[in-house]
């Protein structure tokens, strides 16, 4: 059994002694990154030592804004080792709420750019203050839901170590069987600014020693697509994102609804087996979903057990720091939040009110510039509940939006929503209070599915709800999706303000049609994540108004059809990776050799990381020539963007000229895709994809050539480059590397014989560092000029 913990320091030799397992696993652009325990241990002292060496000490404050990654956390820690208080402000947040935050506290120190920090940190490193105590101030975290300033709740590692411990020591009875499923990999989709996200982000992957997956896009397709890739075993989320989850599933496997129904009470092996067609989707490491943020409908619930997984709801707040209650990942209790945790007191006011007591509980809150305590040992929580029989605590919703009507009685609205929910067609549902003849009604304000009939819905959910529930007022929404906080529960406030003032409709905006294709992978990206829809490329060419996006969102289905082109991970395998090489170092070389006698000229050694190669582009034989002016171990680990169109015509066997070439053009994809590790770059739809195969592509340690003129020139002039180009390079993350293909222009243009002319010559320059301060155009323009230079050069 562990000891007790003095204080959150102590989760540092945690860190250590799992040194050698990776920690985390994040975002960086079209990259992944990953860094071990032992890396984010160094990385934490290395901030401790930071604040030392700063002159930031015990009791002052840091602001921490920004994106889930490992500095984040190591900034975090690294204030725990030195007592200093971490103010973490939610990424999402507005510049206003982040200036009143900022004069509340008067930090030391705000940290906006994490990731530029932690590349000027001192390479010293620090370890924990002597004085650290468990009644210490841990950090201070503002909620935004209030209209006027701001107030922040001090928690101390008291609070949080009365939740940790209690799990700490029931985990023991299952940690002999970790090992073989080791490592756990969570997938952490949560803001580390709110609590439930600290508790799954910073708290127990600790205690597992498991893998931490940050993913800040919420889009369905996506999100299922990373669970089996990487082999997630648990997914941490608010309810809004299972709710995704659930309608990617129910349009990808049309029947699974009622297939989930018949279901019902079958043991968990047999539904496993029943449900194996979504257990391979997801794959078959993938087995629990851990809630919390928001109150997850029975329904949904029911659902996912309903597969075969095992659901996890907690209840908390905060300023209970952490949970207050917790279902039993093995011993769950349908509909409920759990039993309430050791060292917590609950009990219901008379008005069903939530009352909470105990050592989580913060009792301090900091406002008007200093920390003040409270009075009242009880926190009254604003949330409505009930005990089951089992003494389970049961969420009832907020206590300031049940509604009371005239005849007295109480219409809670999560019971309405969760109704209007059950709707295939209804996207989102909010139920507020208005105001009516005779006395306050329930307003349903709807965001639909396009071409839907909202009175069907609404008659469809009035068949389970009691006479007095009935819904007789409803509106639509007029935009894709309710307004939402970060961690997506809806902002009824601003729902029933901007309904009372009448401002809910917005005007015509224009969006840049002049995008090119490639360009526009921003504009798609933005728009996927903000609604959590995956938009298909053909819609999106249509979109030129706010309407075109509201259309847009509302028709597009929850799993987007697989896309026509192949990305194909095959060639990565070792054998494919061995055989290429040899082919390339005895067969295709020494063939360009013998045939063209290029001359090499290479200006730079050879880089020791995967880079983005950029080359001007004149005859489909121009990756053979670059390939044969890179140094051997850097062309054997290359991978080649080629025309989708072009390989999308060869897989199919068509367009080739012939019906011969027709028949042997899927032989031909197969060999250049194998033996020259080629993938398809559409110019017209699917590029994204595309892009995030090229992350991938480095993330193996493949360097990636693109020729960013998007098409040959027939005359040998260098084309302007497609704007996709830097954003590319700005998403990978890495230096660029280009390359000049001189003589060749003149040959073709000449119709002059190139057999052994020697007048082809390569010219490889040196490497271009990336500044991620630069606009993809910007960037675009410094790769066009770099490979231009080298035309230039004698």
């Amino acid at each position: 059994m562990p000891g007790i913990r003095a204080n959150l320091a102590s989760l540092l030799d945690d860190f250590e002694l799992h040194a050698r397992d990776v920690a985390i696993v994040s975002p960086r652009g079209l990259r992944q990154r990953r860094i071990t325990y032992g890396e984010l241990a160094a990385l934490c002292r290395r901030f401790a030592a930071e604040f030392e060496k700063r002159g930031i000490v015990k009791g002052d404050r840091v602001v921490l804004w920004g994106e889930n990654s490992p500095e984040w956390v190591a900034a975090f820690f690294g204030c725990v080792l030195r007592g200093v208080i971490p103010v973490p402000a939610d990424f999402s947040s507005s510049a206003e709420f982040l200036r009143c935050v900022t004069e509340e506290v008067a930090p030391k120190l705000v940290i906006g750019n994490l990731e530029d920090f932690a590349l000027s940190l001192t390479a010293k490193r620090a370890g924990a203050i002597g004085d650290l105590s468990g009644n210490d101030p841990l950090q201070i975290i503002f909620t935004s839901g209030t209209t006027g300033q701001p107030k922040g709740v001090v928690h101390t590692h008291r609070n949080v170590l009365a939740s940790l411990e209690p799990i700490e020591r029931e985990m023991q009875k299952y940690l002999r069987y970790e090992r073989w499923f080791h490592p756990i990999r969570i997938l952490h989709t949560l803001p580390l600014s709110h609590v439930f996200g600290q508790f799954m982000g910073l708290w127990i992957p600790a205690l597992l020693a498991a893998e931490l997956h940050f993913e800040p896009r919420l889009v369905a397709g996506e999100l299922i697509e990373r669970i089996h890739a990487e082999r997630i075993s648990v997914l941490a989320a608010v309810p809004r994102v299972l709710d995704l989850l659930q309608r990617y599933l129910l349009e990808r496997f049309p029947s699974l609804g009622l297939r989930a129904e018949r279901a019902a009470g079958k043991k968990a092996w047999r539904l496993w087996w029943e449900f194996r067609d979504v257990h391979a989707l997801l794959g078959f490491k993938f087995w629990a979903l851990v809630c919390g943020g928001a109150s997850l409908t029975p329904a949904s619930e029911q659902f996912w057990k309903q597969l075969g997984f095992v659901v996890v709801q907690g209840y908390g707040m905060t300023e209970t720091t952490a949970l207050v209650s917790l279902n039993h990942p093995f011993r769950t209790a349908q509909g409920t939040v759990g039993q309430v945790l050791p060292g917590r007191e609950v009990r219901l006011a008379e008005d069903g009110e939530v009352l909470v007591r105990g050592e989580t509980i913060s009792n301090t809150v900091w406002q008007d510039g200093a920390s003040k305590q409270e009075s009242s040992e009880w926190l009254a929580t604003g949330d409505l509940g009930e005990f089951d029989a089992q003494g389970n605590l049961r969420f009832r919703g907020r206590k300031k939006d049940v509604i009371v009507t005239s005849a007295g009685l109480n219409i809670y609205p999560e019971d309405l929503e969760a109704a209007l929910n059950r709707q295939a067609e209804v996207r989102a549902s909010a139920v507020i209070e208005v105001a009516g003849n005779d006395g306050p009604q329930a307003l349903a304000v709807l965001v639909m599915s396009a071409d839907r009939d909202p009175q069907i819905a609404v008659d469809e959910a009035n068949h389970k709800l009691a006479e007095f529930q009935q819904i007789r007022r409803w509106m639509i929404w007029p935009e894709p999706d309710l307004p939402r906080t970060s961690t997506g529960k809806v902002l009824k406030r601003e729902v029933a303000a901007r309904i009372a003032a009448g401002d809910i409709t917005e005007g015509p905006v224009r969006l840049d049609a002049n995008l090119d294709s490639l360009g526009r992978v921003q504009l798609q990206a933005q728009l996927e994540q903000r609604y959590g829809v995956s938009l298909d490329d053909d819609t999106l060419q249509s979109v030129r108004t706010q309407e075109d996006v509201q259309r847009a969102v509302a028709q597009a289905p929850a799993a987007v059809p697989a896309s026509q082109h192949y990305y194909p991970r095959w060639t990565w395998n070792p054998v494919a990776q061995a055989l290429r090489a040899v082919f390339l170092e005895c067969i295709a070389m020494p063939l360009v050799r013998l045939l063209a006698k290029p001359r090499v000229k290479a200006t730079a050694a050879a880089p020791a990381t995967p880079v983005l190669i950029v080359c001007n582009h004149i005859t489909s034989y121009d990756a053979a020539f670059v390939l044969f002016a890179l140094p051997g171990k850097l062309r054997r680990r290359v991978t080649i963007a080629m025309s989708g169109e072009m390989i999308l015509d060869m897989r199919h066997g068509r367009n080739q000229g012939n019906w011969f070439l027709n028949l042997l053009a899927p032989i031909g994809y197969l060999l250049m895709t194998g033996l020259f590790n080629v993938f398809p770059l559409p110019q017209f739809s699917g590029f994204r994809r595309s892009f995030q195969h090229a992350g991938e592509a480095m993330d193996r340690g493949y360097s990636v050539l693109v020729f960013p003129e998007g098409r040959r020139t027939e005359d040998g002039v260098m084309q302007a480059f497609k704007t996709g180009a830097g954003l590319l390079w700005k998403e990978l993350g890495s230096a660029a590397l280009p390359v000049y293909i001189d003589g060749l222009g003149q040959i073709k243009a000449r119709r002059e014989r190139w057999f052994r002319s020697g007048k082809i010559s390569v010219s490889v320059g040196e490497m271009i560092m990336l500044d991620l301060g630069e606009s993809p155009e910007e960037l675009t323009e410094r790769l066009r000029r770099a490979v231009l230079e080298l035309h230039a050069e004698p």
